[in-house]
C-alpha cells in the first residue's frame, strides 16, 4: 500500500482568482501530488488547499505553492475575518495511509528547512541590511512543536500579523527556522503535523457578536481559564460571512473521535435555542474523513431509531441532518477524503474490474490475484445473498411481524459483505509485498 500524506496549506488570499488558480496549478503540476480540493473564502480572504502524495511529493508540492505565492500575495494589504500570521499562513502534514505521525513531523521539518534555505527576498522588501535575506520565518506547531508554547496554533497566531514585528523581538517567540527579521510582505508560516482536523462552521441568522458568544461557550478554551468551554479539542470563534449574509460559529475540531462533528452541531443548536436564534445548516471547509461522517450517521440512526445500512444512505442522512448543502452542494466524492483517494486509485483495484476481467486476471500467468482474493470475493457474494434475502423481506406489509428480526439480521450480512470486498484487494497486495513486487 502506497504511503500517503495529506497537506493542507492555507494561503491569505481568497478573492483574486488568478492568484488562487496559480497556487493550485503549482501544486497539481508537482509530480506525485494529487490536488483534492481548493476552498476559497471571500470574507475570510483565505483559501484552503488539500492535496495528497508521498511524503517527498507533498513537501515539494508545498514548496512549489510557496514559491508561487510569494510574489503574488502582499500581507501589508491583507484583511479578512480569519486569524492569520502570514501569506502562507499554516501548512500542516497529516498521516493518511501507511505513514506515521513521526513521518509527518519529519515532513514539517524538511519543509520548514527548505522554505527558509531556498526562498529569498530582495533587500527592498526587508529592513535587514543584506543584499538578500532568508525571508521565511517558520514556527513548528502540533506534534512537530519543539516548545509547549508553540504547540497550539491559536497561541502561535495570537496578535496575528499586525503584532508579528513586535512578537519576533521576544526570545520565547523566535521562529524555529529562519531569522527573526520581519518581512512585511510575507509575514510568517506555521508548519506542523497533526491528526485529521475537521474545519466545521455552523450557520446562524444572527449577528457576528451572537455567534462569537456561542463560540466562546462551546470551545475548549472557553472565555478564560476560569470559564472553560464545553467541548474538548474544539477551537471556535464567531464571524459574519458577507457573501452568504449569515453569521457562523466557525470551529476546528482537532479530534473528531473525542468530540464528533454531530456533538458540535447539537451543542451549537442548543446554545442558539437558548438565545432564540435559528440555525440554518452548516458547512465543511475543505474535506473530511469518512469515519467522521459515519459516526454522525450512527448517532442519528440510534437517536431516531432509524434503519439504514447502505453507506451512501448514511452519508445522505448526515448531509440532511447537519444541512451540509445549505451554502452549496455537498458532493461526497469531492468532500470525503477516502472517496477522493479511492477515485485516484480506481484503475488499480481488483473490485473495480468487471466479473469477466477479474476471472481472467485470476487465470493469467501471475501468482496474484490468487486463492485469497477469490475466496474473499466468493464469501462477499455469499454475504450479499444473505443481505438480499433480508432486504426483500424487510419493509413489506405481509412480513411486518419480521421487521424487528430483519433489522437485527441484515446489518451483519451487509457489514461482512463490505469487509470481504476490501479483502479482495488486500490479499493480493499483501502477497505482492511478501514477494517484493511493486
Amino acid at each position: 500500500m502506497a504511503k500517503l500524506v495529506e497537506c493542507v496549506p492555507n494561503f491569505s488570499e481568497g478573492r483574486n482568482k488568478k492568484v488562487i488558480d496559480a497556487i493550485a496549478e503549482a501544486i497539481s503540476s508537482t509530480e506525485g501530488c494529487s490536488l483534492l480540493d481548493v476552498d476559497p473564502g471571500s470574507s475570510t480572504n483565505r483559501t484552503v488547499y488539500t492535496f495528497v502524495g508521498s511524503p517527498q511529493a507533498v513537501v515539494e508540492g508545498a514548496l512549489n505553492a510557496a514559491r508561487t505565492a510569494f510574489p503574488l500575495i502582499d500581507m501589508t494589504k491583507h484583511s479578512g475575518e480569519h486569524p492569520r500570521i502570514g501569506a502562507m499562513d499554516v501548512c500542516p502534514f497529516i498521516p493518511v495511509q501507511n505513514v506515521t505521525m513521526e513521518d509527518c513531523v519529519n515532513c514539517a521539518n524538511i519543509f520548514a528547512q527548505h522554505l527558509t534555505d531556498v526562498l529569498h527576498v530582495p533587500e527592498s522588501h526587508t529592513k535587514v541590511n543584506k543584499t538578500h535575506c532568508r525571508f521565511s520565518k517558520v514556527y513548528l506547531y502540533g506534534e512537530a512543536a519543539r516548545k509547549e508554547n508553540k504547540r497550539s496554533l491559536p497561541s502561535v497566531r495570537a496578535g496575528e500579523y499586525e503584532a508579528l514585528s513586535e512578537k519576533l523581538k521576544r526570545t520565547e517567540w523566535a521562529p524555529d527556522y529562519g531569522p527573526a527579521a520581519f518581512v512585511p510582505s510575507w509575514g510568517a508560516t506555521v508548519a506542523g503535523a497533526r491528526k485529521f482536523l475537521v474545519a466545521y462552521n455552523i450557520n446562524l441568522l444572527s449577528t457576528k457578536e451572537q455567534a462569537h458568544r456561542i463560540a466562546l461557550d462551546i470551545r475548549e478554551q472557553g472565555r478564560s481559564k476560569d470559564q472553560p468551554g464545553r467541548l474538548k479539542k474544539v477551537q471556535g470563534m464567531g464571524w459574519y460571512l458577507e457573501e452568504a449574509n449569515i453569521a457562523q460559529v466557525s470551529t476546528n475540531i482537532l479530534d473528531f473521535e473525542l468530540t464528533p462533528v454531530h456533538a458540535v452541531y447539537e451543542e451549537v443548536c442548543s446554545a442558539a435555542k437558548d438565545l432564540n436564534l435559528p440555525v440554518v445548516g452548516s458547512q465543511i471547509v475543505g474535506i473530511m474523513p469518512l469515519r467522521a461522517v459515519l459516526d454522525c450517521a450512527d448517532f442519528y440512526i440510534q437517536r431516531d431509531r432509524l434503519f439504514i445500512v447502505e453507506e451512501e444512505h448514511k452519508v445522505r442522512l448526515v448531509i440532511s441532518k447537519l444541512g451540509l448543502d445549505s451554502l452549496g452542494p455537498f458532493v461526497a466524492k469531492e468532500k470525503i477524503i477516502e472517496y477522493m483517494v479511492e477515485r485516484t486509485e480506481e484503475d488499480k483495484r481488483l473490485v473495480s474490474l468487471s466479473l469477466q476481467q477479474f476471472v481472467r486476471s485470476v487465470g493469467a500467468r501471475t501468482a496474484a490475484p490468487g486463492g485469497g482474493s477469490v475466496s474473499a470475493a466468493v464469501a462477499a457474494m455469499g454475504a450479499a445473498l444473505g443481505a438480499m434475502v433480508g432486504q426483500m423481506t424487510y419493509g413489506k406489509r405481509q412480513f411486518d411481524s419480521l421487521d424487528s428480526i430483519m433489522r437485527r439480521l441484515i446489518p451483519p450480512f451487509h457489514q461482512a459483505m463490505n469487509e470481504l470486498l476490501v479483502m479482495v484487494d488486500a490479499d493480493s497486495k499483501a502477497f505482492s509485498r511478501y514477494m517484493g513486487q511493486p
